[in-house]
């Protein structure tokens, strides 16, 4: 089995691979003040605990992260879990997909792995849209090169900036409400955040295709990706693991 691990801003998410097939996903949260190994340790144990997996030997560890002071710290994790050193992935980590923007290292370990799922699934130029922590769009070309990356604030973050800077707005639930015209100050900041991302994404793609020429595939993931139904229609497809996928992608074929 083959253990693939995204560590994010917001979670830490476990896959569990059974050759190409996705069997389990274990998300941990993330929070800023926790970074200790015990606080990890065992939220994972627990898990593979809860789901008869406790006494699984790893044949392979590989882990995506955009958080370095977490890095060592599940390096050291899944050591216990598997007889080889984890593999921790990185922008260079495969050689079947190129980075074409300026420098290569800038581009998120999540995102390159993002780009060799698609690309291995579709063979064909494709944009990504990553609904996480960060909303961002990778852009793929038909040669199977990265060309480059656009990124806005994501759903979540957009909303608590407006809690942290504004006393007086409440926190609301991430639901779109039945009116674009909020009568109260729930629907309110629903309307503005998410028919206002509808737009944002309708029109980045609409002007990444313009600059790409030709038909392209796009590909919705991230934990937020199906919140705007309405955005459906732009999308190919729209897969919440296929990081999780591109992680294990790249360990299996790493150099």
């Amino acid at each position: 089995m083959l253990l693939a691990i995204d560590i994010g801003n917001t979670d830490a998410v476990f896959g569990f691979f059974e050759n190409e097939k996705l069997l389990k996903v274990c998300r941990i949260s993330a929070p800023k003040e926790e970074s200790s190994l015990l606080y990890y340790d065992y939220r994972f144990r627990n898990y593979l605990l809860e789901n008869g997996l406790h006494s699984v030997v790893f044949e392979k560890v590989v882990i995506s992260s955009v958080v370095p002071v977490l890095t060592d710290l599940f390096v050291q994790i899944a050591a216990n879990f598997t007889s080889r050193r984890p593999i921790v992935i990185s922008s260079d980590s495969y050689d079947k997909v190129k980075v074409l923007i300026d420098n290569p290292q800038e581009l998120g370990s999540d995102l390159f792995a993002n780009a060799v799922a698609a690309y291995d699934k579709y063979a064909h130029k494709c944009i990504i849209v990553d609904f996480g922590t960060a909303l961002t769009f990778t852009v793929v070309s038909d040669n199977a090169e990265v060309l480059g990356v656009a990124i806005a604030p994501g759903l979540k973050t957009a909303m608590n900036s407006l809690f942290s800077k504004t006393a007086q707005l409440p926190e609301v639930p991430l639901e779109l409400p039945a009116k674009v015209i909020g009568t109260n100050s729930i629907h309110s900041i629903q309307s503005g955040i998410l028919f206002g991302y509808e737009g944002l994404v309708r029109n980045m793609l609409k002007c990444i295709k313009a600059e790409l020429g030709g038909n392209c595939k796009v590909i919705a993931t991230g934990g937020l990706s199906s919140i705007i139904k309405a955005l459906n229609d732009e999308f190919d497809e729209t897969d919440r693991n296929l990081t999780l996928n591109g992680i294990r992608i790249i360990g299996e074929n790493y150099l």
